[in-house]
Formats: C-alpha cells, sequence, structure tokens
C-alpha cells in the first residue's frame, strides 16, 4: 500500500479526537456524579447533562443487547479502519483531516461501549423549546468530519490535488 505524506495528519486527527473525547467523558462522569447526576445548565442554551445511549445515533435501536453493544464496537472498528486505510492514501488535507475526524469519534465511541456497555453523552443544546440530543466530542467530530468530506467532494472533485508538504 502506497502511503501519503498527510497519513500522520489523519492519525493525528485520530487521536487528538479520541483523547478529547476519552478525557472529556471521564471529567463529566466524575463531575455529574459528585452532583448526583443532577443537569446543570452553564448559559441559557447549554446544559450539561448524563445520558447513556445503547443504541446508534439518537438513542435509536436503543435496547440493552450484548448482541448491539459489541456488534456496533466492532463496525466502529472496522468503519474507523476502513477510513484510515483511505486516509493513507489520500493527497487532500481537507478528505485527510475529515477522514481522521470521523475515525476518531467512530473509536471513542466504541470505546465507551466496550468500557461502560454505552456510550456517555453530556452535552445537552436547547433554545426556543428546540432541544437537540445530547452528545458528545466524538459525534461532533464525526458529523464536522463528515461534514468536511461532503463538502470536499462537491466543492473540489479534482481528483490530481496534492497536498503540499
Amino acid at each position: 500500500m502506497r502511503w501519503s505524506p498527510g497519513a500522520a495528519l489523519g492519525l493525528a486527527m485520530l487521536f487528538v479526537v479520541l483523547i478529547a473525547d476519552q478525557v472529556s467523558k471521564a471529567l463529566i462522569i466524575d463531575f455529574m456524579a459528585q452532583r448526583g447526576f443532577h443537569p446543570l445548565d452553564v448559559t441559557p442554551h447549554v446544559r450539561l447533562v448524563m445520558v447513556w445511549n445503547r443504541g446508534i445515533s439518537f438513542g435509536m435501536l436503543s435496547q440493552d443487547s450484548g448482541l448491539l453493544r459489541w456488534g456496533l464496537s466492532a463496525l466502529a472498528f472496522a468503519v474507523a479502519t476502513g477510513l484510515m486505510v483511505w486516509v493513507a492514501r489520500q493527497n487532500d488535507r481537507w478528505a485527510i483531516m475529515g477522514g481522521g475526524l470521523v475515525a476518531g469519534g467512530a473509536v471513542g465511541n466504541a470505546v465507551d461501549r466496550i468500557v461502560h456497555g454505552a456510550v456517555a453523552d453530556f452535552i445537552d443544546l436547547h433554545a426556543g423549546g428546540w432541544s437537540w440530543p445530547a452528545f458528545n466530542i466524538a459525534d461532533s467530530a464525526i458529523t464536522v468530519g463528515v461534514g468536511i468530506l461532503v463538502l470536499n467532494a462537491l466543492l473540489r472533485p479534482d481528483r490530481g490535488r496534492r497536498m503540499s508538504p
């Protein structure tokens, strides 16, 4: 396999997201446990909560099933591995960063499933009677990474680009 000069950037993105995600979750779990897991309003539109997501996005397929837990974890690691193989062949900085963000987020949530049996979500955004489902840093990295990949594919379809050293 031919590795691009940007493969290290993709791996760095994965590890930065993974570390930030796991450290933030450990801190929030400890902090919320000290508070008896009562929500904390940080601003009028941001609240810290403790939600254990046993399903997939937005709690879909939420059930206490070992098969789902391990299946989703295995799928996340497979997706992350495939993405990193793809990233290692890329020369486009945006594709590399987007892939690294998605892979890091997938691994971060998979680690939660393995360690805790569920994904720890703790950021609750709300305004004007509307509320977004609780999420975490891994979820944010996946969303931003996918956005980067989609925008990059739509706005810069030239396949001959090279990443400058």
